[in-house]
């Protein structure tokens, strides 16, 4: 799935108010992680993960890792906050056609 620019600025207006849903901790990803942000994203469909993590290479690594695996779109990556979208089966959001 991708989303044209205006689709995801408007995602972004959207996540400005959002707090992170899933912290990771000292463990990094793992598959508790994992299925907690698919649980969420269930839930939310837009949701904000804090990834903290002093290199950037692992920061960079670890978002990719979570992008694909829970095949969400990544939305934007501010600080140490990512922010991902993935349609629910019935969604609750309305994001624009353009």
């Amino acid at each position: 799935m991708s989303l044209s620019k205006k689709q995801v600025q408007h995602l972004r207006g959207l996540a400005h108010s959002l707090k992170p849903t899933v912290l990771l901790g000292n463990n990094g990803l793992t598959e508790a992680v994992l299925s907690e942000i698919e649980l969420a994203l269930g839930h939310h469909e837009l949701i904000k993960v804090k990834v903290p993590s002093d290199d950037r290479d692992l920061k960079k690594q670890i978002i990719e890792a979570i992008v694909r695996e829970t095949k969400a779109v990544k939305v934007h990556t501010i600080g140490h906050v990512l922010t991902i979208y993935k349609a629910a089966k019935e969604p609750k959001m309305v994001i624009p056609k353009i």
